[in-house]
């Protein structure tokens, strides 16, 4: 399975008895499959059927479909005037005009009053209406084909963003648990430097209990089941990569769980060179969770 984004477009079109049939697709980031509907008036039967469709193939993101018909000119229904009444009317506009002096009515204002002209409803059989219908959901499927594609041909640009970001922080990882200042050598002398520098500032102090203490800070200190930790994430991170379909939120987990190691990493730091290794960490870390957030 592929990964996908939760952005995209799609339209497909075709021609039915005369009418000219159009969806349109648009896809953007969501917790959950929710499917907003602009059907015109008269087809809001579709909408069942539709939200099925569309829930059928997507997990995730906020998806508007809209349906536009255009019927042919041919096919369109001829208004009906009332031309009796029609004539009545100026006739008695006429009278007005000359008796109080009033403007002359004109044939567009005269048209506009109430049972002048009248649009019949269209008659369509339930055949009619059922073949129409199902020519609407086979180009809506044909939409749905495309956006699909449209999805999973930016979820593999997101992946490659994404490798690359889990390479970054494995890089990172490597060089903290390789860093100088991690010898035990390295910690033994820092250690040394500090307890003798106290001892010569202050009186009074135990110095067997302070070595004590000051070999308890070393272990506190150490990173090494935070640097293990993110060798664990990493690989799930590109198991989950690798392995597609709907991982949004599970990667959304794991740049959460990074976070929280990279944060440690520079709690726990005594070292200048691993602290600003954290912090390069945590800035890899913030632009992977934003990519995250496109994934279905």
């Amino acid at each position: 399975m592929t990964l996908q984004s939760m952005t995209g477009f799609s339209r497909a079109s075709t021609e039915h008895a005369g009418a000219s049939i159009a969806w349109e697709l648009k896809s953007v980031n969501g917790k959950s499959c929710e499917v907003r509907l602009r059907l015109p008036p008269g087809y809001e039967r579709l909408e069942a059927q539709v939200r099925q469709m569309v829930q059928r193939r997507f997990s995730r993101g906020n998806i508007q479909a809209s349906l536009s018909v255009t019927r042919a000119a041919g096919a369109l229904v001829q208004p009906v005037v009332n031309e009796a009444f029609l004539r009545d009317l100026a006739g008695l506009a006429k009278r007005l005009e000359e008796q109080f002096d009033v403007a002359p009515a004109s044939a567009d204002g005269l048209l506009a009053l109430r049972g002048v002209l009248d649009m019949p409803e269209a008659t369509e059989t339930e055949e009619a209406r059922a073949a129409f219908d199902a020519a609407a959901l086979v180009v809506l499927e044909t939409a749905l084909e495309g956006l699909e594609q449209a999805r999973r041909a930016e979820g593999d640009a997101l992946g490659l963003l994404l490798n690359g970001h889990v390479d970054a922080m494995e890089t990172l990882t490597l060089r903290a648990e390789a860093d100088p200042s991690r010898e035990p050598a390295a910690i033994r002398a820092r250690l040394a430097e500090q307890v003798a520098l106290l001892m010569d500032v202050a009186t009074g102090f135990d110095e067997a209990r302070l070595h004590q203490e000051a070999a308890f800070l070393a272990t506190r200190a150490d990173i090494r089941e935070e640097i293990d930790r993110l060798k664990t994430h990493i690989a799930s991170a590109r198991a989950l990569l690798a392995g597609g379909g709907v991982t949004g939120r599970k990667l959304d987990f794991l740049a959460q769980e990074f976070n929280r190691e990279s944060n440690t990493l520079c709690s726990k730091s005594n070292a200048a060179s691993i602290t600003a290794i954290g912090l390069e960490l945590k800035a890899v870390v913030d632009q992977f969770r934003e990519q995250v957030q496109n994934l279905e």
